[in-house]
């Protein structure tokens, strides 16, 4: 018997995390106990995904954060991880990507010298700005198991030193493609107005929310797009809290507040500028998967979101000037934008004629780049190595 203590935090985490607990569940040998570090603690990031997804509820809630910076945040998930670790004593502690959590959770585990399994492990932007890439670089030195989605990420890993000596490096296929497809059936429409044609936009990252001229020119370039098609734009708190309350209703009243500090008028963003824009407050995953089933394309700075548009056929635009999924750019499945204005407008606007219909073409030679079924494979591969 293997007992395993699986780390969350963050929505992206309770969405793939119900992959491999539902594929845990048809193996005896293996017991899954989550524990929750409260890292997005709004219902509409967390409560609605174990819902909706039939997720096992959390074993261990830890308190809401209570402010401070990211060190401080991730010190006190790392104080409490540990009572809890010591408590419970898995073989192995399971985290996902590169929150504050997967690196709270990797960080106390190697010190109580349980095996730490990373998924979602290889994966680079080479952006050391992002505090994203330094929580993976540091977990996937830190792993014994490291599940890669794809071989160009097993690849990162062996240039960078690591070795089947040092721990075991799997391509383990991408659980995102398989919850894509378990849950596509189950799509929702969200309770918003929706035109015939629109696209759906994102923002979240912190390189384009905590730059307040970042975020207005590409909110400027979403209400141009969004005077001729629908731009539909959930809200992340971290954004929301960007922008001045508008007045009762708007539905942004409890968003998280972020200090401005970067001069931009030393105000926030008021959402009535963007008259274009369809704001919404953020959605479940099965109504953002009805989103974009339905969308014409993609704008997005999230990594899963590049990803999803791909499996389910849309032009994704990038709002960054890097991407962890080289293999899209690579293909012409997506594009990066960053933060320049022309560039997003100009690139919608030629977008037919930069993906040819039927999108995506077959670019990939076998094997394809994102397989499935990567739930099955890490059970077995845990199960084998551990």
């Amino acid at each position: 018997m293997i007992k395993i203590l699986t780390i969350l935090g963050a929505r992206p985490q309770f969405i793939k995390a119900a992959c491999l607990n539902r594929a845990f569940k048809h193996y005896p040998n293996i017991t899954e106990t989550i524990a929750h570090t409260a890292q997005h603690h709004d219902k509409n990031l967390n409560t609605i995904f174990f819902e909706e997804l039939h997720l096992t509820p959390p074993a261990y809630q830890l308190p809401p954060p209570i402010g401070g910076n990211r060190l401080q945040t991730i010190a006190r998930m790392q104080n409490a991880l540990e009572t809890i670790l010591r408590t419970h004593q898995p073989d192995a502690t399971l985290v996902y990507g590169d929150t504050n959590s997967t690196l709270a959770g990797a960080l106390v585990s190697h010190q109580l010298n349980i095996p730490i399994i990373h998924i979602e492990a290889g994966l680079r932007s080479y952006n050391f700005d992002m505090p994203e890439e330094k929580n993976r670089i540091t977990t996937d030195k830190l792993a014994t198991l490291l599940f890669c989605p794809t071989e160009l990420a097993k690849n990162n890993l062996l240039n960078e030193g690591l070795t089947e000596s040092k721990c075991h490096i799997i391509v383990s296929g991408d659980i995102m493609k398989d919850n894509a497809r378990y849950y596509a059936p189950y799509a929702k429409k969200p309770p918003i107005p929706i035109k015939q044609n629109f696209v759906l936009a994102t923002l979240h990252r912190a390189q384009n929310t905590d730059d307040l001229k970042r975020l207005h020119v590409i909110l400027e370039a979403l209400e141009t797009i969004g005077g001729k098609t629908q731009v539909i734009f959930p809200m992340h708190p971290r954004t929301a809290g960007k922008f001045r309350n508008d007045g009762p209703g708007d539905g942004f009243e409890n968003a998280s507040e972020f200090e401005n500090t970067d001069g931009f008028e030393n105000k926030k963003l008021q959402k009535s500028h963007y008259k274009h824009i369809t704001f919404a407050p953020p959605l479940s995953y099965l109504q953002t998967l009805w989103l974009l089933q339905h969308a014409q394309a993609v704008l997005t700075d999230s990594g899963g979101l590049q990803k999803e548009a791909y499996f389910f056929n849309k032009p994704c635009l990038i709002l960054r000037e890097e991407s962890e999924y080289e293999e899209l750019i690579k293909a012409g499945c997506a594009v990066l934008m960053g933060a320049d204005k022309e560039k997003i407008i100009e690139t919608f606007g030629n977008m037919r004629d930069l993906f040819h219909p039927p999108f995506p073409p077959h670019l990939y030679s076998p094997p394809e780049p994102y397989v499935g079924d990567s739930g099955n494979l890490i059970a077995k591969k845990i199960l084998e190595i551990l």
